[in-house]
């Protein structure tokens, strides 16, 4: 293979860093390769050419349509502030999925999932979104299964990615994939990234901070929680700091949250025992008891169903700060597919 093409589908109103983002991933990986190995060529096309004016002002450079003709080795779609109107041009999704039948592989970042859904690549198939509209895409496209945890999800030669930065991490997913952990690393450390978060790390960070509800009983019963991780919360707990009884306590907290008081408590759990594993040095089993835990074996079996890892290689990942200072990873080989 003499190179590697990527096109990359833009429109006026998306968002400029959901593009800018993983092509500087691309551009920088293409200046370290080794002079053999196949670099990749970005072609910009929309629509709306030449000009093409993103979301925030910046203005992209893009060819016709018609120039992303031939064999695609990725085609990246982004995500936008307009997609609601994107979506209802039909000349443009069915465009995206000619094309998609033409690349090796397809990815997708933010809510350029749905343009990938309008066109029907993703039934039957996993997928993420940006948190804030993974509902509404489960809701539009029943046939997708919708998976809003994730940073990206990799099902077959679809790639989606979450909201917006995360489409960097996908683009070192996709480098590694074609040229090895050593240049995804090296590509990252070149763009001065904190850390190369692999595809199984959550968005639940995000979605925990906008679950603090509005209405003060319930915030206050989760500003309780917060603070009693460590101890039991069972349900009558909860309410009577509430001032409410269990059973209208519950009906309030799904509709305020958008989860029940027992999926609050675990993401919360989960939550904070991440904080502990990236940040301390403390054994696995007494975060679990911090976190409210009952046995380890519990906290294994939630923080696998919600990350996808054990503990331990959370930890081996993820884990920046301990007592002694910054971990340097840099001289390991990353063996974490892609």
């Amino acid at each position: 293979m003499s190179e590697r093409r990527v096109v990359v589908v833009v429109y006026a109103g998306a968002m400029a860093l959901d593009i800018t983002g993983p092509i500087e991933v691309f551009d920088v990986a293409n200046r370290l390769l080794a002079p053999a190995a196949a670099p990749y060529r970005i072609d910009l096309v929309s629509a709306d050419a030449p000009l093409v004016r993103t979301s925030s002002g910046v203005v992209v450079e893009a060819s016709p349509l018609e120039a992303g003709q031939g064999s695609i080795d990725t085609l990246l779609v982004p995500g936008g502030w307009s997609l609601g109107e994107v979506l209802g041009d039909q000349a443009l999704v069915s465009w995206i999925g000619k094309a998609a039948a033409r690349s090796r592989r397809v990815a997708s970042v933010c809510g350029g999932s749905f343009l990938l859904a309008e066109a029907g690549l993703l039934d039957g198939r996993r997928a993420t979104t940006h948190w804030a509209y993974s509902e509404a895409m489960a809701c539009r496209y029943p046939a997708v299964t919708v998976d809003a945890e994730p940073i990206f999800v990799w099902d077959g030669p679809f790639v989606t990615s979450a909201g917006v930065s995360t489409g960097i991490d996908m683009a070192l997913a996709l480098v590694e994939a074609d040229h090895g952990a050593a240049l995804a690393l090296e590509t990252a450390r070149f763009l001065v990234l904190f850390l190369k978060r692999h595809g199984g790390q959550s968005q639940f960070s995000a979605v925990l901070d906008a679950q603090l509800a509005d209405h003060p009983p319930i915030r206050t019963a989760q500003e309780w929680i917060l603070e009693n991780l460590h101890n039991p919360l069972p349900v009558a707990e909860m309410a009577m700091r509430a001032n409410m009884s269990p059973r209208n306590f519950a009906r309030v907290f799904r509709r305020e949250v958008g989860a029940t008081p027992g999926q609050f408590v675990e993401r919360t759990r989960i939550a904070r025992a991440r904080e502990l594993l990236e940040t301390t040095d403390l054994p696995i089993g007494q975060i679990a008891g911090r976190c409210g835990f009952g046995a380890p074996e519990t906290f294994f079996r939630c923080f696998g169903r919600s990350l996808g890892l054990t503990p331990k290689e959370y930890r081996h990942r993820f884990q920046v700060v301990t007592p002694s200072g910054l971990i340097d990873r840099r001289h390991e080989t990353d063996r974490s597919p892609a």
